[in-house]
């Protein structure tokens, strides 16, 4: 699956519905009336948003009798993780280079008020105390 393959798996779990069934399938497979115990719609809506999650990839019903358990399908997590992983690591990469600026600059401030200190000063003048 490719990164527009993508695309149907992001827009699947754009409905909170949908969201809360994969929440739920990843603590076990369970079947379409189990899946449905929670919510307040039809089980025909609850087999619509079943078909979708299945057209992108996200859960699977093996053939046979009902009833039949529904499950989550790992390799399209791992599609996904790898794609946002990509940019989690770019953002990560940004925010150090931005941290290293900020801390050069940060450094750069303190010596400068360092050096300050002695521009004011010269060498011939000493403090009153030293008189």
């Amino acid at each position: 699956m490719a990164a527009d393959g993508l695309t149907p798996v992001f827009s699947a779990l754009a409905d909170p519905t949908r969201r809360d069934m994969v929440a739920r399938l990843a603590d076990g497979d369970a079947t379409v009336s189990q899946l449905a115990e929670p919510y307040r719609m039809t089980l025909q809506a609850v087999y619509k948003h079943l078909r979708v999650l299945e057209d992108a990839g996200l859960v699977s019903r093996p053939p046979g009798p009902q009833p039949r358990s529904v499950r989550l399908e790992v390799a399209t997590f791992d599609l996904m993780d790898a794609w946002t992983e990509r940019y989690r690591r770019r953002a990560e990469q940004r925010h150090r280079r931005l941290d290293a600026v900020l801390a050069q600059m940060e450094g750069d401030e303190h010596g400068q008020d360092h050096r300050d200190d002695h521009r004011g000063r010269s060498a011939t003048t000493g403090h009153p105390d030293d008189a």
